[in-house]
């Protein structure tokens, strides 16, 4: 599936709307739109629904606060983390440039200040209600009915609507193009708690239905545990969770209770996973796996959810079970973990979350790992680095044995909105997610 993003055509421009007249709305778009023979007639596309939940509420006090002037869309971008800078500065905290507990503690704060004394901007800052970044990225490869669902600061006083219709621009011409319809909806936390019943009328439910909830599960909990029954797939991205260990935990019992759910952050990891299984693939090689008994990796500091994913992949594939975790703060964020094989072998990984200069994208991805073996007659030594880290600290750790040495090559697709548009077209469950994200859950109770 290609991952550029074809270019869209404002069909409609968003424009407010009464609740009671949004399918109407819409319906009248579609009318209104239905070719004369000399140009393509435009199609409201009947695939499926995705619901995209923006719970993070950061990007909204940045606005609020003057620190923030582009498109409420929720994406981390060069306006957005310049604006965190910015914020970081003024209130004394490490400059990142993403959002952190801190900050977000910081500027609720500031907002809560400047709302007693009467000067907060919300009320005059513009608002992008589509967040272009996300219906672009996901419509041009994906049309279907988007609804957004947009919590906004301040008083309660309902929820806003506003329909639009976007289309792809088809470099061939074509009988129809089939377009994107968008529901926007805005209101405070509280009040989506009220709207359930026009939510569930909302989604086409004969067509799959995506639920997209960005950010923290822990924000709106409520709301979440009551929507999630009702989609086809539920998506979210660990890598985005501002308490990540406690965002893992939650995923367990979600897993276990049958939700359809899917990590986009897990998605980061497939070229990691593969590398490690070509590098035992040769016939000569097969049978070194099971000599592994050491395992180190190495991944962006802040966020271990894919080192601690990664693992477990590892563990569940080699029949690994976790025995203990041991957390040691400082410099580098260790977890020691001992797990014992099948044939009761002791297995030891260090899982160490490296200070970076110049950190990615993606808070936390991998940076390197390395398999090897306390045998030292054993082939399986492997080292497998992000090609823009290189392996330093693993091949400066040195072995007796001959290490092999893949690079990751770097991917341009691993951003969420991306992500999610591959993830909409997959069906059914990822029992490989589930497998390891058991391991997860047995490592995170484990710990402390």
């Amino acid at each position: 599936m290609a991952t550029d993003s074809t270019p869209l055509v404002a069909l409609q421009d968003p424009v407010d709307v009464s609740l009671d007249d949004i399918e109407q709305s819409l319906r009248q778009i579609w009318l209104s739109h239905g070719g004369d023979g000399t140009a393509p007639a435009a199609v409201r596309a009947t695939t499926f629904t995705l619901v995209v939940y923006e719970a993070d509420d950061t990007q909204q006090l940045l606005a609020a606060l003057g620190y923030y002037t582009g498109p409420l869309d929720g994406i981390l971008g060069p306006w957005m983390q310049s604006a965190i800078r910015t914020a970081e500065k003024k209130h004394n905290l490490p400059l990142t440039g993403r959002v952190t507990p801190q900050l977000r503690e910081a500027l609720q704060q500031e907002y809560a200040q400047q709302q007693s004394q009467g000067k907060s901007r919300s009320d005059r800052q513009p608002v992008d209600m589509r967040g272009s970044g996300i219906a672009d990225a996901i419509a041009s490869q994906n049309p279907c009915r988007v609804i957004a669902l947009c919590p906004t600061l301040g008083e309660d006083t309902g929820i806003t609507a506003q329909v639009a219709a976007y289309c792809p621009i088809n470099k061939k011409l074509r009988s129809s193009l089939v377009c994107c319809e968008y529901i926007t909806l805005r209101g405070t936390h509280e009040a989506f708690q009220r709207v359930q019943p026009l939510l569930k009328s909302l989604i086409i439910q004969e067509l799959p239905r995506f639920l997209w909830w960005k950010g923290d599960l822990f924000n709106n909990v409520d709301l979440f545990q009551a929507l999630a029954p009702q989609f086809s797939r539920v998506i979210v991205d660990s890598s985005e969770f501002l308490d990540p260990l406690r965002g893992l935990r939650a995923i367990a019992p979600l897993l276990e209770q049958n939700l359809p759910l899917a990590d986009l952050n897990w998605r980061r990891l497939g070229a990691w996973q593969e590398l490690a299984a070509e590098a035992f693939d040769p016939p000569e090689r097969r049978l070194a796996i099971q000599e592994i008994d050491q395992v180190v990796i190495d991944y962006e500091k802040g966020n271990p959810a894919q080192a601690f994913m990664y693992l477990g992949w590892l563990a569940s594939r080699l029949q690994w079970q976790p025995r203990q975790v041991v957390y040691q703060s400082g410099d580098y964020d260790l977890y020691q973990v001992e797990l014992v094989s099948a044939d009761q072998r002791c297995i030891r990984a260090e899982l160490a979350g490296v200070p970076t200069g110049d950190p990615g994208q993606v808070l936390g991805d991998l940076i390197d790992l390395k398999l090897t073996s306390t045998n030292l007659e054993a082939d399986c030594c492997t080292i497998i680095c992000s090609e823009t880290r290189g392996c330093m600290r693993m091949e400066a750790g040195g072995s007796a044995q001959l290490c092999r040495t893949y690079h990751v090559t770097p991917l341009s697709d691993q951003t969420a909105e991306i992500l999610l548009s591959q993830e909409l077209q997959r069906w059914g469950p990822d029992f490989l997610y589930r497998e390891s994200f058991a391991v997860v859950s047995q490592l995170l109770a484990l710990m402390p």
